[in-house]
Parts: structure tokens; C-alpha cells; sequence
């Protein structure tokens, strides 16, 4: 036996290993795992899961209570669990769970990770020390950041997330199409401007307090979720919360798994996705790239006559219905615009392929408004 193990760790090239495809009926979908993050991460099996979100403890090391300068009290970050009694001790956690995310992670997967000054910088090196590739730092500027009470330092105004493949040479999934067109066509940048959870989205408990002191907006989770995600990819959040990233990729059409030990998160989690609907399945459809699908105006197919103004348009469960205009915009009420632009607005949604989104009824069928562009690209090809 010994022998053996030497002729093999000699060789290691010369052994190949088949991997079975994860069946996704093997994964706890839609379900929060109680108990320790690590413990829950090792019953997973090993290339299951296509994206991990971590907001893990920051181990704010804050000094006793902080008050406002009228005395009231700042509700801030002093739960148990981001207590750690040394820098060793929390490295030493950092390092288990991110061991485990890799492991999950598919060889294309990757891992975004959301941390301050407090703690990004340890994660940043034991993620390297790992093998993580870092692809991107981004900047969440916060719009209306706590200000600093004690006058004694800059208000601290920013996040830091870390997106991160495999490795070096690892292919990861980037909808970049989609990002630009959530930024009214222009490039997105690594600086992101948002508001931190507040008013309605911020949950409380039964004694009108915070549920969880660092709960995360949502539009932070859509960004992350549809720029490096597809419809029917698998989620994991190691530190589900409250579950905003459990809410969002239920809309999203994604799964996910969440662990979380405090019970008194789980049980909220679990009320707000119950509660949770998916968008319209058509809405899903993302922007592809420009070489994907040839460009068409709108209004080249009312102008060809394929769709003519004053064509009722419907989405696929006939909730809105919309008209056709001359201009080739469409009107929905006191909405009006691209049929992008329309369908975006009335489900509340960072996108919309119109195309695909709206629909018409001809001869009896019903069809999608992409079959009249590709009744038109026939003809202009011909």
C-alpha cells in the first residue's frame, strides 16, 4: 500500500478523475440550515453551487455604547456574534468558512464578500491565500450614511464588496450587457451609489426595534445577483440574516440556500420570502450582447406595418395591457415609453426585453412581439 501511494503522489497527472454532475434534487433549495455556517457548508456537496453572497461578522472591536450628541442612543453592532476575541481568532473563522465556500463553489462559480475597514482587509488576504482570484473591489457609497457623532473622525460612508472567481484562469459569468443597460447604456462602474435599508424595506420586530442591525438593501443584492447570475443558478449565503439574499433571488428566478444559527433571524427570513412573488418569467430575459441579437428599432416594425398603432399589447398572464403609438413608443396608462422602458416600470424591475415581455394576439395565437421582429429581419435579409 505504501508503494502505491508513492508511484501516485509521483504522478498525480496521470490519474483522471470523472466528476458527476451535482443533482440539484441533492441540494436543501429554498431552505434556511440552522447552526454553524462551516458545519451547514460541509453537508453540501462539493461543486454545487454557481454563487455565494458573504456577509459575514466585521468584528467592529466597538469600545461600550455610542450616543448621539443629545444623549439618545445609536442603535449600532453589538450583537455577539461579531464579537471575537483576537485578531488570530477571527482570521482563524474566516479562513474555515471561505475553505468551505470554495469547496461548494463550481469551478466557474464565484463569491462576492461585503465587509468595512474593519474586516475586509483580513478576508482580502486569507481569500488570496486561498486561491481566490479578486475581479473586482466595489465601492458601496452609501447615501445617507450614519454620520460620525464623536466628531473625531470621517464619516464613514462605504462599504467594500469583493467579487472573486476560482482563480487566476477560472471562467466566472459576468452579464455585462445587462449592467450597462441598468446604467442607462453607459459602462458600470466599481462605485456604486445606493441607499442604505431604510423606511419600508428596513424590518423590525414586534417591539418596533431592528430586526438585524446590518440588513442589507435590496437593490445592493439585485445589482450583485444580476450581473453575475442567470435565471435557475443556485445562491448559497452563508450568513442568510434576514434573508434579503433569499428575497431577491426568489424574485430573481434563482434558488437559494441559506444558513443562518440565531434562530430569531430564521423566523424572519422565513416570513418575508414566504411572502416573496417571482417576476413575470419574460422579465427574466436579460440583455444579451450586441452580437446575440441583431438591433432593431421598435419602430421599424410599426412602421412596416407588422405592428400598427393602436395594437394592444399584453403581457403573458395579461395583467397590463398596453397601445401601440405612432412613434413607436407604447402607452400603459399614464406610462409611456420603449416597450423596455414600459415593461420595466410596471413591475418595478432594474430590466426589461420588451420583446420578449410583451405580447399580441394574431390569427388566434398569442405571440410574443419578437416573432414581428423576426418577420422583419426575414425581410430585410430577403
Amino acid at each position: 500500500m505504501g508503494e502505491l501511494t508513492k508511484v501516485r503522489a509521483a504522478a498525480p497527472v496521470k490519474v483522471k478523475t470523472v466528476k458527476k454532475a451535482v443533482d440539484k434534487a441533492d441540494l436543501p433549495l429554498g431552505r434556511i440550515l440552522s447552526g454553524d455556517c462551516v458545519e451547514a457548508m460541509r453537508g453540501l456537496p462539493t461543486d454545487s453551487v454557481d454563487l455565494i453572497f458573504a456577509d459575514p461578522p466585521y468584528n467592529l472591536q466597538l469600545g461600550g455604547d455610542l450616543n448621539r450628541p443629545d444623549g439618545s442612543h445609536v442603535d449600532a453592532v453589538t450583537d455577539h456574534w461579531d464579537q471575537f476575541d483576537s485578531f488570530a481568532i477571527y482570521d482563524k473563522f474566516t479562513r474555515d468558512w471561505l475553505t468551505e465556500a470554495r469547496r461548494v463553489l463550481k469551478p466557474d462559480g464565484a463569491l462576492w464578500v461585503i465587509g468595512s475597514y474593519h474586516n475586509i482587509y483580513r478576508v482580502g488576504t486569507i481569500l488570496q491565500d486561498l486561491g481566490f482570484w479578486i475581479l473586482n473591489d466595489i465601492v458601496w457609497r452609501k447615501t445617507n450614511p450614519m454620520p460620525n457623532f464623536r466628531g473625531t473622525r470621517f464619516t464613514n460612508a462605504h462599504e467594500t464588496l469583493l467579487w472573486c472567481s476560482q482563480g487566476e484562469k477560472a471562467k466566472y459569468h459576468f452579464n455585462y450587457r445587462a449592467m450597462k443597460t441598468l446604467n442607462d447604456e453607459l459602462q458600470m462602474r466599481s462605485d456604486w451609489v445606493l441607499p442604505i435599508c431604510a423606511g419600508g424595506e428596513r424590518l423590525k420586530d414586534d417591539a418596533g426595534h431592528k430586526a438585524h442591525p446590518t440588513q442589507k438593501p435590496e437593490a445592493l443584492l439585485y445589482r450583485v445577483l444580476l450581473a453575475t447570475t442567470e435565471a435557475g443558478d443556485v445562491v448559497l449565503d452563508p450568513f442568510f440574516g434576514t434573508g434579503t439574499t433569499g428575497a431577491v433571488a426568489k424574485r430573481l428566478g434563482r434558488d437559494w440556500i441559506g444558513c443562518e444559527r440565531e434562530e430569531t433571524y430564521r423566523k424572519v427570513a422565513t416570513s418575508r420570502i414566504e411572502k416573496e412573488l417571482p417576476l413575470d418569467e419574460s422579465a427574466l430575459v436579460t440583455m444579451q450582447s450586441r452580437k446575440a441579437q441583431p438591433r432593431v428599432a421598435f419602430g421599424a416594425i410599426v412602421e412596416a406595418g407588422l405592428l400598427p398603432p393602436g395594437t394592444k399589447l399584453f403581457d403573458k398572464q395579461r395583467r397590463w395591457t398596453a397601445s401601440v403609438c405612432a412613434d413607436g413608443s407604447i402607452s400603459c396608462g399614464d406610462i409611456s415609453g420603449s416597450i423596455h422602458h414600459v415593461g420595466k416600470t410596471l413591475q418595478d424591475a432594474p430590466s426589461c426585453n420588451g420583446w420578449t415581455f410583451w405580447h399580441m394576439e394574431k390569427a388566434g395565437k398569442i405571440e410574443p412581439v419578437d416573432a414581428m421582429r423576426q418577420l422583419y429581419l426575414l425581410a430585410v435579409e430577403d
